[in-house]
């Protein structure tokens, strides 16, 4: 059974943090909440742990996994931004956004389309998100949690605990999250292509 931290959503325990950040760090997968449903997330470049990942959502090699980012400094790391693809960033993160840019060599190869190399890109504006990150001092790999079958993301951790607990090595409890999905937008080239409309408000990609 997987280890299971109740974090408070406003002012996270920084001793609970560690310790789900000790799970992910070992290589561990977890549950943990974002702005918009909870997310499955591991240790960048962890190949055992995306493998349980891709089973436990059923994704095929052409999934677009996601890193998830502290801020748009850490993204230009790992995804190839130029002055346009910055500014609109600039605007719209944090938030409920997921973006698909041109990787860099700095993505380890397991986590990138097969074909188009390309990574999806976010901040979450969630506070237990952001002290994860804060204490494991890289992006997570991660991808939202819809069970097989569903199309909107769980979040319950209760619910997250009954149906997956015996698959995940620890579930961060910080109450319910939003039901939406991130809306995913493709940046790679300009103007914007909407891939998704979730949560996220889609109006200022599409003028």
């Amino acid at each position: 059974m997987s280890q299971y931290f109740q974090i408070h959503p406003e002012n996270p325990q920084k001793r609970l943090i560690d310790q789900a950040i000790e799970v992910i760090r070992k290589g561990g997968v977890v549950a943990y909440p974002t702005d918009s449903g909870y997310a499955l997330g591991c240790h960048l470049g962890e190949k055992k742990a995306i493998e349980k990942i891709k089973w436990l959502r059923s994704l095929d090699d052409k999934h677009n996994f996601t890193l998830v980012c502290s801020d748009l400094s850490e993204i230009g790391t790992y995804a190839k931004v130029d002055n346009a693809v910055f500014r609109l960033l600039k605007a719209y993160t944090p938030g409920p956004y997921t973006f698909i840019l041109d990787a860099t060599t700095e993505v380890p190869r397991l986590l990138l389309h097969p074909k188009r190399r390309s990574i999806g890109v976010r901040v979450p504006d969630h506070r237990i998100t952001h002290a994860l990150l804060g204490a494991l001092g890289e992006p997570l790999m991660s991808v939202t949690l819809i069970p097989v079958g569903d199309t909107l993301p769980m979040s319950d951790p209760e619910e997250i605990r009954d149906r997956f607990g015996a698959h995940l090595d620890a579930i961060i409890d910080g109450g319910a999250c939003h039901l939406d999905p991130t809306s995913v937008i493709d940046l790679r080239e300009l103007p914007p292509k909407i891939v998704r409309e979730g949560r996220g408000d889609v109006t200022p990609f599409t003028s």
